[in-house]
């Protein structure tokens, strides 16, 4: 432990791995308006699904490893190396040539990525003893909330080619943004981080560490883009997306059993099993993965809401969520200092859910009628259970364990964490998918997609029987650019011919958009209907915890590790 640390030095560590973590959790969602520039540069609208699922698949795999490999050689050498590789990473992407490139440099910088994430939690529980670590806790998920508005903001605006020091902006600088940041952290962390004493025999857990990535790797690949990221092998094969799940799930199942029967057995495990023999850790990795999976299913397709019925760009979308990260922030920092001050959790996790539930409940009555005020309050109240939820997860799991054995325990919450978040956005995904084909019936006889469905702008956003592409032709962007494609071919015509059949186009498009927002909006309420029982199982598992008190430093903690 570094207990004994001056406050000036715990703040300047503190703000450096803050200022990482920011990075990480903003390139989860810069990248998003980015993606289009992107995929039209390099003409590969078939690789969009690998550049954002590379980044997730190296992140989810690194960092139960990288929790492990802190507690062995300590939290700064690895975190040094987690940034040194996010850097590098967001250089190189940002230089790619290719697309095939920028997969593989994506893939890179998600290492480093799960490396900060995996550390950054744990820094806390060094240098701060338990009853401390409420408030700093609290600051981390208001650096999380706060990304996740400014991303799709500052990912619009970079991408949008700007002005800056005499230089155009363009997708690149979404990646180019992180190297400077990310230098000034790396040199603070190793200037100000306390070094970590020699460990004299190193036992790694390389079969450990493999079958974990094996069993992680495939069960994303396995929900996220399956069909999409594996069209060619299946094309080369003849596989069915179905045999092909069915193998990859009988691989997840195999690399599962094999990786808890060898983590029973050796010394220095990657995750111990002597962990899931604690009632409370159990408890809380399942609430951790419940709540990632309902926090995600919020988030995403609230987003998706604001596009489809209001019409908002996806910057404008991001805007719209700044009551739920308000409500999220306010409480994230306050309820941590409320905690530190009295020494108690369980009450303001029970709290923070209960009230997360109930903003999920209420998110089931938002339909393509609703004001946005009421979005606005719901989002608010929800923000506010949040809040308060997020951060006392990590605490509670970090009370139930002794130093040496931080890193993997943190760790393993944000694994879980991310799982849920995995596959909840897959669970929800199948969902949406269902209810809007059921909503929609034979849209593609509507005057309005007969119209489009041969124009170059629509060719390229894929198969006009899927229901993604309808949603992205109902986006404002996109329709905007079908509108002008198709003023452009009515002005072949006569005057009066070319306003006739303008003004029936846009009325056939009105059409169109009314039966789509419609349709999406009846299948999302069956996402927030799933989202909010996810919720309530989580908040039960939350009230049958045993809280253990929060500890204060004491004046027998010697340095330990960091």
């Amino acid at each position: 432990m570094h207990h004994h640390l001056t406050l000036r030095s715990k703040i300047i560590i503190m703000l450096s791995v803050m200022a990482s973590l920011f990075l990480v959790a903003l390139d989860q969602t810069i990248i998003s308006t980015a993606l289009g520039k992107i995929v039209e540069e390099f003409n590969a609208y078939d690789s969009l699904s690998w550049i954002v699922t590379a980044y997730l698949l190296t992140t989810t795999i690194t960092v139960p490893i990288a929790g492990k490999l802190s507690d062995i050689f300590g939290r700064r050498n690895v975190l040094l190396v987690g940034v040194g590789i996010f850097v590098l990473g967001s250089l190189l992407g940002g230089m790619s040539p290719n697309v095939v490139d920028l997969v593989l440099w994506r893939a890179f910088q998600g290492i480093g990525a799960g490396i900060i994430t995996a550390n950054a939690f744990t820094i806390v529980g060094d240098l701060f003893a338990a009853r401390e670590r409420g408030r700093w806790q609290g600051l981390i998920g208001a650096v999380f909330g706060l990304s996740s508005v400014i991303g799709p903001l500052l990912g619009g605006f970079l991408t949008d080619n700007q002005h800056i020091l005499g230089l155009v902006t363009n997708w690149r600088w979404t990646f180019f943004i992180n190297v400077p940041i990310g230098i000034a952290a790396f040199a603070l962390i190793a200037i100000f981080a306390p070094r970590h004493a020699k460990v004299n025999k190193v036992r790694i857990d390389f079969a450990g560490a493999g079958l974990l990535a094996v069993f992680l790797g495939v069960l994303i690949l396995a929900v996220d883009n399956t069909q999409q990221i594996f069209a060619g092998l299946m094309d080369a094969t003849g596989i069915s997306l179905l045999t092909l799940r069915l193998i990859m799930y009988a691989v997840v199942a195999a690399a599962g059993v094999g990786f808890v029967l060898l983590e029973r057995k050796v010394k220095e495990p990657i995750l111990p099993m002597s962990f899931f023999k604690k009632k409370n850790f159990v408890l809380l990795i399942a609430a951790a993965g419940l709540f990632g999976a309902a926090f995600m299913g919020s988030i995403l397709y609230l987003t998706q809401f604001n596009q489809q019925v209001f019409g908002a760009t996806p910057t404008q979308s991001g805007l719209m969520l700044l009551p739920l990260i308000g409500g999220l922030m306010i409480t994230s920092i306050a309820s941590g200092q409320v905690i530190s001050r009295i020494g108690r959790y369980k009450i303001f996790m029970q709290i923070g859910f209960v009230m997360a539930t109930i903003g999920m409940i209420a998110l089931t009555t938002l339909n393509p009628d609703s004001p946005y005020i009421q979005e606005g309050i719901i989002m608010f109240f929800m923000g506010l259970g949040m809040g308060v939820a997020m951060p006392t997860l990590n605490l509670a799991i970090q009370n139930e364990f002794e130093q040496k054995e931080l890193g993997v325990a943190t760790s393993s919450s944000q694994l879980f964490r991310s799982l849920g978040s995995t596959l909840g956005t897959a669970i929800f995904g199948a969902v949406l998918t269902a209810g809007i084909l059921s909503h929609l019936g034979n849209i593609q006889s509507t005057p309005y997609v007969q119209t489009i469905s041969a124009s170059p702008q629509v060719s390229k956003l894929g198969d006009i029987n899927d229901s993604n592409t309808i949603l992205t032709l109902n986006m404002p962007s996109v329709k905007k650019e079908v509108t002008t494609g198709a003023e452009k071919a009515f002005a072949t015509l006569p005057a009066p011919v070319a306003k006739e059949a303008q003004s029936q186009f846009l009325s056939n498009q009105k059409e169109f958009s009314g039966i789509v927002t419609h349709a999406f909006s009846e299948s999302l309420q069956r996402i927030f209907i799933v989202a909010a029982v996810l919720m309530a199982v989580s908040t039960t598992f939350v009230f049958l915890l045993k809280e253990r008190p929060l500890k204060s430093a004491r004046a027998t903690d010697t340095p330990g590790e960091l």
